[in-house]
């Protein structure tokens, strides 16, 4: 399950800028990459919606705890203007493996669904 069209390239930069910290750090630029309607199920199991996961990124006092980092990162376009990303990351010791749904907008590319799932190798 792969594609590298530029729907698939576009979702597959724009969770790379979610995972660098000086993105995460802003509220704007978060905000800049998630669709209004956005919804995630978070490693913890926690369920957020878009102002709840902005707000938690921008108070996060962790992010100098070193970096995220992501592999096996691909994707398909399901349909005209909906992308599905598949990865694994890992951030000091937790791995998760994660999958997101992205949308095309009349502003670009915005993340509409996350989900991520804890897992041990």
């Amino acid at each position: 399950m792969s594609e590298r069209g530029p729907a698939v390239a576009a979702a597959i930069q724009g969770e790379l800028r979610l995972l660098d910290p000086e993105v995460r750090a802003s509220p704007e630029s978060v905000g800049a990459l998630l669709h209004p309607e956005f919804h995630e199920f978070g490693a913890s199991g926690r369920h957020w919606d878009r102002a709840s996961i902005i707000a938690a990124l921008a108070g996060a006092t962790d992010q100098g705890a070193g970096p995220i980092t992501a592999s096996g990162m691909k994707g398909v376009e399901l349909a005209p203007g909906l992308v599905h990303v598949l990865f694994d990351t890992e951030h000091n010791g937790r791995r998760a493996h994660r999958s997101s749904l992205w949308r095309l907008t009349p502003s670009g590319w915005l993340l509409y669904f996350h989900q991520a799932t804890p897992f041990a190798e």
